[in-house]
């Protein structure tokens, strides 16, 4: 799970999490928010997410992050956007109007980077972290920002693949989110659509949860 992972992956084309479509949690719950038009909502790990575009055409802002600039450039490229290229001492930036994609390390974040920034929308971190990771990525965005959070966790039986992604179980959220009103927003079967029935996953739950 080091980063040249995720890189090497990038490189090979072989990013199975995404899901081509905007997720039907996404859709389901973002009025869960409660944001005003032009709303600032940060992705982390974003990759290539169609889940962005969405959220762009609903009138809100995005600024994501992906260790990999090639998610950023498939994505802008991907939807015929025009957009501009800058590298940081931590960070290259991505783009385009309504649009800032940044590649690099999520833990090199700082306050400033998330300035303006309403609302975080989280489908493909938390799950793509083993369990040590994730405490420390729920530290490190709380010294972050305060934002309510809109959460796309899932639950399989563990034993059955070794992620990622991996199942975040209500307990943990919980843990990790401590001292934070949670509110779990719905659940649904989605074994039928998901490609980690090839991987031997036989059950598989999404679950929305809302973060105050």
């Amino acid at each position: 799970m080091e980063a040249e992972f995720w890189l090497q992956r990038w490189r090979d084309g072989g990013t199975p999490w995404n899901e081509g479509a905007p997720n039907a949690a996404l859709r389901r719950h973002l009025h869960r928010l409660a944001l005003a038009p032009g709303s600032r909502i940060f992705v982390p790990l974003c990759g290539k997410a169609e889940d962005m575009w969405w959220l762009r055409q609903a009138g809100h802002d995005v600024l994501g992050i992906d260790l990999s600039p090639i998610a950023a450039r498939e994505f802008l490229g991907g939807h015929g956007l025009a957009y501009t290229e800058s590298s940081g001492p931590r960070h290259a930036a991505f783009e385009s109007p309504g649009i800032r994609l940044l590649a690099g390390d999520f833990f090199a974040l700082e306050a400033e980077d998330l300035a303006g920034v309403d609302a975080v929308y989280d489908r493909a971190a938390l799950v793509a972290l083993p369990a040590p990771t994730r405490q420390r990525y729920a530290r490190h965005l709380a010294s972050l920002l305060e934002a309510p959070i809109l959460l796309v966790s899932m639950v399989y039986p563990e034993h059955e693949i070794e992620g990622p992604p991996f199942p975040v179980p209500e307990s943990e959220i919980r843990a990790l989110y401590e001292g934070r009103r949670i509110r779990h927003l719905g659940d649904e079967d989605i074994i039928a659509r998901s490609n980690l029935r090839k991987r031997g996953v036989t059950q598989l739950r999404e679950h929305a949860w809302l973060i105050e």
